[in-house]
């Protein structure tokens, strides 16, 4: 809700009823209205005797019919990887051919400022000091009017050491903060909920504290909407980093992003799929935002979640080819911590959104479910499924124990070998592609060295998919400022489009 009664936001942080009640509606807003579509409760009954149910018949098969019972499961996984694979290869291909939206400079500046809406930014930060002096310099060189331009620093009222940093940084008119009332869950989705109650702006993003953001987006963003469709109710901007040559790992994320932000994401746009957004730099209409719930506060990837409830509700995403820059993750144990948080959520998503599987089938269509199914639910799968099937790859090389013929039957074998060596390729081709296409052929060594990544994913899915079980809501912090390349941002940064090529 926007602030009312004409009254300013300094006066509302002030009123402790009104504080009260955003702090209960950042967590009960998505349950009043659809208590199903919030993972709050991580399975449904059904979805409960359902996989008890379906876990108990396997096992009784493995007791009965062991050989016979593993080569069904291993043919019906092997299956699911050639189709999962053929399918991103199809996104992938239509990402490269249509890419993202392009907004040039001068089309971005050319609208009147008169003519610009407001704008809210939020600001989400727990345990950062180091990056709110970073943080309020990138927000001034954001070129939209300051006059209607909100920027709300939300933060956790017991996190002192951030507060001090931000109090001692001194007044500033663009950045206010807002301090998120302690209380469960302490996610960021709640905080942005709790935000959204100070908001004024009728287009609202998120940027996290140690985003670079490209100066022009907001702009960008407005044009966007402008020139598509009053169906599209999020902007999604695309994200990078600036630390790519840290080591090895930040070599890997960033061939990673580049995939998903640069090829995937405006392959699933082309396609009118589902679009699981990144965790920033998504633009909203805010309208639209408070009438299908926000975010959903015990969602570990309310963006994703996000995404799939807005095509949910019959809206579409924009992907923009606009950056804003993060650091890569560069201490594997942290890596894993977010990914598998990463993979846990999507799980979370697909069961949330699959507890009405045919009313989704009938507003997404076919395809567009099909695309939804294998890629939020069969990301952390696959994922997982990868360690069993190098396991038995394995063994397969050390000794070809004659059980494999029972196995892998003549035409699962054959369609595994394809997988094992074209969907391997695919893969490590469209990494190459990737880091090309950004103007980081630099870092092709690593784009084929990218299997070892795979095996970190594993173990990152492996967890998550662990902590679904015993500890779904839990949010696992990423902690930030660990690079040490902060020197080389400008020449590490991804060559920007000019303004003839982003035509």
């Amino acid at each position: 809700m926007t602030p009312r009664d004409g009254r300013s936001v300094a006066e509302l942080l002030d009123d402790a009823d009104y504080r009260e009640a955003a702090l209960y509606d950042a967590v009960e807003r998505l349950r009043d209205i659809d208590p199903q579509m919030s993972a709050s409760v991580p399975f449904s009954r059904g979805q409960k005797i359902g996989g008890i149910g379906a876990l108990v018949v396997v096992v009784v098969l493995l007791v009965l019919f062991p050989v016979h019972t593993a080569a069904g499961l291993i043919s019906v996984a092997t299956v699911v990887y050639v189709l999962s694979l053929l399918d991103r290869l199809v996104i992938f291909r239509r990402g490269l051919v249509n890419g993202a939206i392009r907004i040039s400079d001068e089309q971005a500046r050319a609208i009147p400022d008169d003519e610009l809406p407001r704008y809210t930014v939020l600001v989400p930060a727990y345990g950062e000091p180091e990056v709110v002096g970073d943080l309020i310099a990138a927000m001034e060189s954001l070129v939209y009017p300051h006059d209607k331009l909100q920027v709300l620093l939300l933060l956790e009222a017991d996190d002192e050491p951030t507060i001090t940093a931000a109090r001692d940084v001194g007044d500033n008119d663009l950045v206010t903060v807002v301090l998120v009332p302690p209380a469960d869950p302490r996610t960021k989705p709640k905080a942005c909920n709790y935000g959204l109650h100070f908001a004024t702006g009728d287009i609202v993003t998120i940027f996290d504290a140690e985003d670079l953001p490209d100066p022009l987006q907001l702009r960008r963003a407005v044009a966007a909407f402008r020139q598509e469709d009053d169906r599209v109710v999020c902007v999604q901007c695309a994200l990078n980093f600036h630390n790519p040559r840290d080591n090895v790992l930040t070599e890997w994320f960033t061939a990673d992003y580049g995939i998903w932000f640069g090829y995937l994401l405006p392959g699933l746009m082309v396609s009118r799929a589902p679009i699981p957004l990144g965790g920033t730099s998504n633009h909203f209409r805010r309208d639209i935002l408070d009438d299908i719930g926000a975010w959903d506060p015990f969602n570990v990837t309310e963006d994703a979640d996000l995404g799939v409830r807005i095509s949910g509700n019959g809206y579409r995403t924009a992907v923009l080819d606009s950056i804003t820059l993060e650091e890569a993750n560069v201490d594997a144990i942290n890596w894993v911590r977010q990914r598998s948080r990463w993979y846990k959520g999507y799980m979370q998503t697909w069961l949330v959104h699959m507890r009405r599987p045919v009313a989704l089938w009938h507003i997404l269509g076919p395809v567009a479910w099909y695309r939804f199914t294998l890629l939020i639910a069969g990301t952390p799968v696959i994922a997982c499924m990868n360690m069993i099937f190098w396991l038995i790859m394995v063994v397969w090389i050390a000794g070809q124990p004659p059980v494999f013929a029972d196995l892998f039957p003549g035409p699962i074998y054959y369609l595994s070998l394809i997988s094992l060596i074209f969907g391997n390729g695919a893969a490590i081709y469209m990494n190459l592609v990737a880091l090309r296409e950004d103007g980081r052929s630099a870092l092709v060594w690593s784009g084929l060295m990218v299997p070892a990544y795979w095996v970190l994913m594993s173990i990152a899915a492996i967890k998550g998919m662990w902590q679904m079980l015993f500890n779904p809501s839990y949010w696992e912090k990423t902690f930030h400022g660990l690079s040490a390349g902060g020197d080389d941002k400008k020449a590490d940064e991804p060559a920007a489009p000019s303004a003839e090529q982003a035509t």
